[in-house]
Formats: C-alpha cells, sequence, structure tokens
C-alpha cells in the first residue's frame, strides 16, 4: 500500500512557521539612537547610585536621570538620549523598583540630549511628563523654538504628546515629597530645574536637580545681536534663581559639568558656583563677539 500525498492545505500551520524565515521586529521609533559625538561618553553605563534619603541616579556617566521614591510611586528627573531609555528602566529595576510605579517625570530642557528619552519612557511607564510652558512646547513638536541659542543644530527628538505644564515654583507632590519647578531660562527659554528634600531620619538635605546653564550655540549665532536681548536677560534671570536656592546637594543634568569627575556635587556653596561659572562663560562670548 503506497502513502497517499498530504494536500498542502492540510499542513498543519506550525509546520508552516517553522519553515518560514524569521521576519525581524520593526525598530522602536522612540528609542532610535540619534548619532552624535558625544553619544558614547554620554551615555556610558553607570550602575544606579543612592544621593541621599530615597533619591536616586538613574542615568549614565555624561548625563544624569534621577530617581526620587516618594513612598506612594516614583519621580524621574530628564531622560536622556533616545536610545537611553531602556537602561534607565534597567537601572529602575536594579533598585528594586517598578518602572510601572513612575508616576512623574519632570523635563529640564527640551533638547535631544536630555528629553529624547521622554516619549519612550512616559508610554512605557505610564507616567505623567511635566515641564514648563515654554519647554511643553518644544517638548510636544521635538524640535527646538526660533529663539533658542542652539537653533542652528539639527536635534530633533520623538515628540511627547501630553505633557503638563507648571509654573515657576509650583510644587508636584507626591507621597512624602514635594518637588518644586525653579524657573532658571538662558540655556533654553524653558528651561526648568528642580528642587526638594530628601532626608535620612532626622537628617534632611536640600536637593537641586540643574538644568544647563552655559551659553551654547553654532559659530554664527551672536548672544550679542540686539535680537538676542531677550536671551542674554533670561540668562541674568537663570543665574539669580540658582544663586537663591537651598542648595547642599547639586545635580547637573550634565554629569560632567565644568570639568566635574563626580555624578553629583555636595561641596558647599556648589549651586552659587555653578551659577558664577554661568555669568562667567556668558560674559567671555559677548565678550568675544565684540573683538
Amino acid at each position: 500500500m503506497f502513502a497517499q500525498p498530504i494536500a498542502p492545505w492540510l499542513i498543519a500551520p506550525w509546520l508552516i512557521a517553522l519553515a518560514a524565515p524569521a521576519i525581524p521586529q520593526a525598530a522602536d521609533p522612540l528609542t532610535r539612537p540619534i548619532v552624535t559625538d558625544h553619544a558614547a561618553e554620554w551615555l556610558s553605563p553607570r550602575p544606579p547610585v543612592r544621593v541621599f534619603g530615597k533619591t536616586y541616579l538613574v542615568g549614565f556617566g555624561g548625563l544624569n536621570v534621577a530617581l526620587i521614591d516618594t513612598g506612594k510611586g516614583l519621580i524621574l528627573i530628564d531622560g536622556a538620549l533616545p536610545q537611553g531609555a531602556p537602561a534607565i528602566l534597567a537601572n529602575v529595576r536594579k533598585l528594586g523598583f517598578a518602572p510601572r510605579d513612575i508616576k512623574y517625570i519632570l523635563s529640564t530642557e527640551p533638547h535631544f540630549d536630555h528629553a529624547g528619552g521622554l516619549a519612550a519612557l512616559a508610554r512605557d511607564t505610564g507616567a505623567t511628563v511635566i515641564a514648563s510652558a515654554r519647554g511643553a512646547e518644544g517638548l510636544r513638536t521635538g524640535r527646538l523654538a526660533a529663539d533658542d541659542p542652539q537653533i542652528g543644530y539639527d536635534s530633533r527628538f520623538p515628540a511627547v504628546r501630553a505633557v503638563r505644564v507648571v509654573r515657576d515654583g509650583e510644587r508636584i507632590t507626591l507621597g512624602d515629597t514635594s518637588v518644586i519647578a525653579r524657573a532658571t531660562p538662558g540655556h533654553t527659554m524653558g528651561s526648568m530645574s528642580w528642587n526638594w528634600r530628601a532626608c535620612e531620619g532626622q537628617r534632611c538635605k536640600a536637593i537641586v536637580f540643574a538644568a544647563s546653564l552655559n551659553p551654547v550655540s553654532t559659530d554664527d549665532y551672536r548672544f550679542s545681536a540686539s535680537a538676542n536681548t531677550a536671551v542674554v536677560a533670561a540668562f541674568a534671570r537663570g543665574q539669580a534663581a540658582m544663586r537663591a536656592l537651598p542648595c547642599d546637594i547639586l545635580i547637573t543634568a550634565h554629569a560632567d559639568q565644568d570639568g566635574a569627575t563626580s555624578r553629583f556635587l555636595t561641596a558647599p556653596g556648589a549651586c552659587r558656583t555653578y551659577a558664577a561659572s554661568s555669568q562667567r562663560k556668558l560674559a567671555q562670548r559677548l565678550a568675544s563677539e565684540r573683538r
């Protein structure tokens, strides 16, 4: 007796699946790498570290990302480059926290190196992204504002669909923690720094997560141009605000700001020193443009 041939339509679907070539998964558009000369340095791997109390750093060697455990959920500050988002969440897990417990993500500025990962982080955690009014405009478009000193750079990044806007001095309260929004414009007109108190028993410290305050631009931009008077005035306001902040521990958005080798600074007067550095750099830039 000879075996009858099997009709093609009777072949088990799982046999067809085994024979079919694997189809690669589509790349995640929200974590597609932004290529820059500094990416490897900015995203150099670092283990998560406790700063003080229930405040941690979950970012990288060159870009800081902070995490606050409020007892009723987590607050994340900044999101680094898009391709860094998975590593940030991995560091959150290493600390024993669940990414879905992140309730708020606070943004310092709408630039790709700090806001690039926000869209992916918001999607993967369900958290609400919070920024200044001008910062929110940039996050929603993923583009630089027309008055941004860095407008000459091509700095597109994944847009954040929903952003909650906060005012200067407004408190974001979750659990036992209130984080205060502090407008520190200049680097961008919507730059926002954040400060809060962290405690270990009866000992408490004021922590500041500072937005960038350096006058960065392409070579053809002129801070001294009459059209940019408002930007220079904004730097003065941002520097004054930074000097006035209660500041026992300073975390800068760029971990290597001003040649720092630590991921955070505990030196007395760190915020005043940071403001003075910004003032000095802007004065040097203005002087160079007038030569």
